[in-house]
């Protein structure tokens, strides 16, 4: 079960109360305060680990609470701190305050963390009072309350390379193809409903993650077929692979489909217009792929190459030219 989006309740934990205390050892002459201090409430830690690739726990448990802290205790004994909750969510999680929208953290790397509710301070004790004029304090104070707060978490996937294109296009057999990843395939549209991601290994030095997303059709920038679900996780990819289909199952027409797509794209972040991509024509087994890889180059004026998943062909010169275009990509 794949789940990209919950809401949360966490809780810190509070503090433990101070202690009125006071000794009364036979060999300790005239005593004194010896309340202790409460420790302090654990908190809530949120930590992106690259094993999570889900907020699917999150789903069933909505509502996390850190351990309090201990009362203190006479004879100067001070409590224990409670103990922090680490809730582990997938890389790439943004987390917003529900009550004021506010982004806390984007979680974009393994290891990455955040304090989302800070335990309550423990209490004071008796002791902690104690002064030159004030020789027998009875006062204590109590711990305080941790932080509450409604959380929203959203997984935006990230991958090197986001497989895009419309329905049925192929993205999840050429994922299947180039990596170990065993996504869901059948010959309908929408087969994907969530994003898949495998990694591609050329060589024992090289490789990339690889998304496939799910189709897009006109319209999804304003949401039509889930459009938002789809498109955010395409910001996070580093460069775009664009699959044209050249037969097309509802019989439009193949270059019309690569530029609304690219439209659609703009439509929803301009910055997705200027994001590296290389158009791909999948299916070269198909007698009209080789006239529409023809084309679509003639059209948009650049190379576009061709692939068969089903017979291999063009493969390794597709995962070869994403390698480079990636080098090219990353920041000097």
């Amino acid at each position: 079960m794949f789940v990209d989006r919950v809401q949360i309740k966490v809780e810190g934990g509070r503090g433990g109360d101070g202690c009125v205390g006071f000794r009364r050892e036979k060999y300790v002459p005239k005593g004194g305060p010896s309340g202790g201090n409460g420790g302090d409430g654990g908190s809530v830690i949120i930590v992106a680990r690259e094993q999570v690739n889900s907020l699917v726990a999150l789903a069933h448990r909505t509502h996390w609470v850190a351990e309090r802290g201990v009362p203190g205790q006479g004879s100067d004994c001070h409590g224990k701190k409670g103990q922090d909750i680490c809730i582990e969510v997938p890389v790439g999680t943004l987390i917003r305050d529900h009550a004021t929208g506010l982004v806390l953290k984007d979680l974009a790397r393994d290891g990455d963390e955040v304090v989302v509710a800070l335990g309550g301070k423990g209490g004071k004790g008796n002791a902690h009072f104690k002064s030159a004029i004030n020789r027998a304090p009875r006062q204590a104070t109590p711990g305080e309350e941790g932080q509450h707060r409604h959380l929203d978490l959203e997984l935006k996937v990230i991958a090197d390379v986001g497989v895009i294109g419309k329905p049925n296009a192929g993205k999840s057999t050429l994922l299947s193809r180039l990596s170990r990843a065993r996504p869901e395939i059948a010959d309908y549209p929408f087969t994907t409903k969530y994003p898949n991601l495998g990694m591609v290994q050329l060589d024992i030095n090289r490789s990339f993650v690889m998304a496939d997303i799910p189709g897009l059709i006109e319209g999804a920038h304003a949401g039509a077929g889930l459009g938002h679900e789809f498109l955010k996780h395409i910001e996070r990819a580093g460069i775009l692979v664009h699959l044209v289909e050249p037969l097309p199952m509802d019989q439009t027409d193949p270059i019309q489909n690569y530029l609304n797509i690219r439209d659609e794209l703009v439509k929803y972040n301009d910055s997705l217009g200027n994001r590296p991509e290389i158009p791909v024509v999948s299916k070269g087994e198909l007698p009209e792929a080789t006239t529409v890889q023809r084309e679509l180059s003639q059209r948009i004026g650049r190379p576009v190459m061709l692939i068969s998943a089903v017979t291999g062909a063009g493969l390794k010169q597709l995962t070869e030219a994403i390698y480079q275009a990636l080098v090219q990509a990353k920041p000097a």
